[in-house]
């Protein structure tokens, strides 16, 4: 079974971010930033993150417009919000998945992303849900160092959202598929002009 890392940068200097990524010998980064560009922590812009990279032998290649959080397909918007379960039926986001993991056949790949805990990072609930469902095995490298399996972050995710204490009378439904769609609601990309305000996951 392939294995796919994910990661955010967070606030990490580049060093830190390099040594975590050379403690789990990650060798290519797939960035799924929409916009692979940060105000706050510039290192991570795209240019300057490369060069680090290039440095350290790490590959990169940009997959934002594939599996970016703020697609540009209008079809997948509802009320000016992003639905991940359009965005994952869509062309182009399954042929980023193919892409990632023809990857891993010959990378140790991690998907960047911007957010610190990965329960709040599309990287997580979208990507890594269906690459999951893909037959992947999905790993995220957290702030400290420590590898979670994604089972793991599921279980963690279920627990803050107190699904089974506050839903046991609703109808039977698949839990972790209610996990995932009610963190996906609080965490897509919601644009500028729409009513609710636009969430930090726009990347």
């Amino acid at each position: 079974m392939k294995t796919i890392l994910t990661v955010g940068h967070s606030t990490h200097s580049s060093e830190k971010f390099l040594a975590l990524l050379a403690t789990h010998s990650v060798t290519a980064i797939a960035d799924v930033r929409s916009m692979p560009y940060s105000r706050m922590n510039r290192q991570f812009n795209r240019e300057t993150l490369q060069s680090d990279l290039r440095r350290k032998n790490v590959a990169y290649v940009f997959l934002g417009r594939e599996l970016g959080a703020r697609t540009e397909e209008r079809s997948c918007y509802v009320t000016g919000k992003v639905q991940y379960d359009k965005l994952a039926a869509t062309e182009l986001f399954r042929e980023g998945l193919e892409r990632v993991q023809r990857g891993a056949d010959e990378h140790r790949i991690a998907l960047l992303c911007a957010e610190k805990d990965p329960l709040t990072c599309h990287r997580c609930i979208l990507v890594g849900r269906q690459l999951i469902a893909s037959g992947v095995d999905v790993q995220h490298i957290l702030a400290d160092g420590r590898l979670e399996t994604h089972a793991a972050a599921l279980k963690r995710l279920v627990g803050e959202l107190r699904i089974e204490q506050t839903e046991l009378f609703a109808a039977p439904r698949n839990i972790l598929d209610e996990a995932y769609r009610l963190r996906g609601e609080q965490i897509a990309y919601v644009e500028k002009d729409a009513e609710e305000p636009v969430t930090d996951d726009a990347r």
